[in-house]
């Protein structure tokens, strides 16, 4: 419990799923990551990208312009760690070049390119777990062999193409993609057997902010689930989860305090 890690969630979209539109000003952005700074954020993923189901993909340059001010002036502020949330190989070189540290790809380095940047600037990454495509994931998604079995061999064979890139072994995050090309039952069998996600001798971070499988399981919105976000992240906690992903800073800066006294 005591390397438990927060990383903030700063979309600097028009279209993200929960916070979309509050922070597309550059300032209004960084206001806000020093605010989850002071909240107790010990990671800062900036998204220029949403990747909600349903969702677009948006042109490079765009992307770049929305994310790189915020990342640089970010940088020059504080010494958080500085995470860029993207899958184009172009946005994540340029923002460890503006002084990110830490490189979140929901498309699980997938590109060569993406490996090859990872390797080149031997950052830590954030290999997430993703069937299909954002504009097409949650179209029926289906795991004939189980979602777990399939999550434990996919993170196998990637590790491993990883590694073979020169990506070292203590640089990889494994996120199991919580509510990305996932049935809500999908969802509950990953959260209830993270621990054997950890037993790959990996770093895991734990993604269920304010999800939509939180809310067809309570019968609520996004904006009233922060009770069952923060329920689902402390079952997370208890099976050694590394990093949880949050909207709510201080909420979960409280609870992970409270644990590690009982650690």
């Amino acid at each position: 419990m005591s390397k438990a890690k927060l990383m903030g969630i700063l979309n600097v979209t028009p279209d993200s799923f929960y916070d979309g539109g509050r922070y597309n000003d550059p300032e209004t952005a960084v206001t806000r990551g020093l605010q989850m700074i002071k909240e107790g954020a010990d990671i800062l993923d900036i998204g220029g990208e949403s990747t909600r189901p349903g969702s677009f993909a948006v042109p490079e340059a765009e992307e770049l312009a929305r994310v790189i001010p915020v990342i640089k002036k970010l940088c020059t502020q504080t010494t958080c760690v500085v995470s860029v949330d993207t899958m184009k190989p172009g946005v994540a070189a340029a923002a460890i070049e503006a002084g990110a540290s830490l490189i979140n790809d929901v498309g699980g380095f997938s590109l060569p390119s993406m490996q090859e940047i990872a390797a080149a600037y031997d950052v830590d990454i954030c290999v997430m777990h993703m069937q299909g495509e954002p504009r097409t994931m949650q179209n029926n998604p289906s795991y004939p062999e189980g979602v777990v079995a399939h999550l434990m061999h996919w993170f196998e064979n990637r590790v491993n193409t990883l590694k073979k890139k020169g990506i070292k072994e203590n640089r990889i995050i494994l996120d199991p993609g919580i509510g990305f090309g996932k049935t809500v039952d999908d969802n509950l069998q990953i959260i209830q057997n993270l621990s054997l996600f950890k037993s790959m001798g990996f770093r895991v971070l734990l993604g269920a902010s304010r999800k939509s499988f939180l809310s067809k399981i309570v019968n609520k919105t996004s904006a009233d689930v922060l009770p069952e976000t923060l329920a689902v992240h402390v079952i997370g906690l208890q099976q050694g989860v590394d990093i949880i992903r949050v909207h709510d800073v201080r909420e979960h800066r409280g609870i992970i305090d409270l644990m590690e006294r009982f650690a």
